[in-house]
C-alpha cells in the first residue's frame, strides 16, 4: 500500500511539472499563480502545496525538469571521446536539435532573461545550468587556448539560441529561406562559424 501511495505521489509531482511548463512558458513567472497550476493539474491548492511549498520552488523544479534531458544530452555530447572538433560537432548538433524540438523551454528561458529577476537567475544558474556550462567552457578552453573560455562558451550556446529567437522575423529579411529553420542547417552553419571553415 505504501508503494502505491508513493507511486501516486511521484505521478502527481511529474504531472504538476508537465502542466506547469507550458503555463510558465506562455505567461512567465509573475503571470502564473499556484491556483492556475492546481486547476490545470486538476488538484486542490492544498494538494499542490503538499508537493511544492511555494511558487518559486515549483518554478525552479519546472526549469530543472525542462532542462534535465538537455543537460544529459550536452554532457553526453561533450564527453572525452574524440577530438575537440568532434565533440564540438556533437554538442552543436545535439543542442540545436533539442532547442528546435522544445519551444516551451526556449520561451521559458527567453522570458526569464527578459524578466531579469536576479534571485531567480542566480538560482537557475547555480541549480540548473552550471554543470552543462562547465562542460561547454572546458571544450572552449581546449579549442581556443588564447581565448576567454567563458565568453566563447556563451557564444557557442548563443549562436544556436539566437537562430530560434529570431525565427519569426528572419523570414521577412532578404535571403531568408524556409530551410534556415532546419536544425541540421543551423547546426552546420554554427559549426562552420566556430571552426573557421568559412574563412578557409
Amino acid at each position: 500500500m505504501v508503494n502505491k501511495k508513493l507511486k501516486t505521489n511521484l505521478d502527481t509531482a511529474l504531472l504538476i511539472l508537465e502542466k506547469s511548463l507550458p503555463l510558465f512558458a506562455r505567461a512567465g513567472y509573475s503571470g502564473v499563480s499556484m491556483r492556475n497550476i492546481a486547476s490545470a493539474v486538476g488538484i486542490s491548492g492544498a494538494a499542490l502545496y503538499h508537493h511544492y511549498q511555494d511558487k518559486q520552488s515549483l518554478y525552479l523544479a519546472t526549469m530543472e525538469y525542462a532542462f534535465s534531458d538537455k543537460a544529459t544530452g550536452i554532457q553526453s555530447a561533450l564527453d572525452n571521446t574524440g577530438t575537440p572538433e568532434q565533440r564540438l560537432e556533437r554538442f552543436v548538433a545535439n543542442f540545436t536539435k533539442q532547442m528546435a524540438s522544445d519551444p516551451d523551454f526556449r520561451a521559458l528561458l527567453h522570458r526569464e532573461l527578459l524578466d531579469g529577476d536576479e534571485q531567480r537567475l542566480k538560482l537557475l544558474a547555480e541549480n540548473v545550468f552550471i554543470e552543462p556550462f562547465k562542460s561547454i567552457k572546458q571544450l572552449a578552453q581546449e579549442m581556443a587556448l588564447n581565448c576567454d573560455a567563458h565568453l566563447l562558451a556563451i557564444s557557442m550556446a548563443g549562436l544556436i539560441l539566437f537562430h530560434f529567437e529570431t525565427e519569426s522575423i528572419r523570414r521577412y529579411l532578404p535571403g531568408g529561406l524556409k530551410k534556415h529553420n532546419d536544425p541540421k542547417v543551423i547546426a552546420r552553419h554554427v559549426i562552420g562559424l566556430l571552426t573557421g571553415e568559412f574563412g578557409k
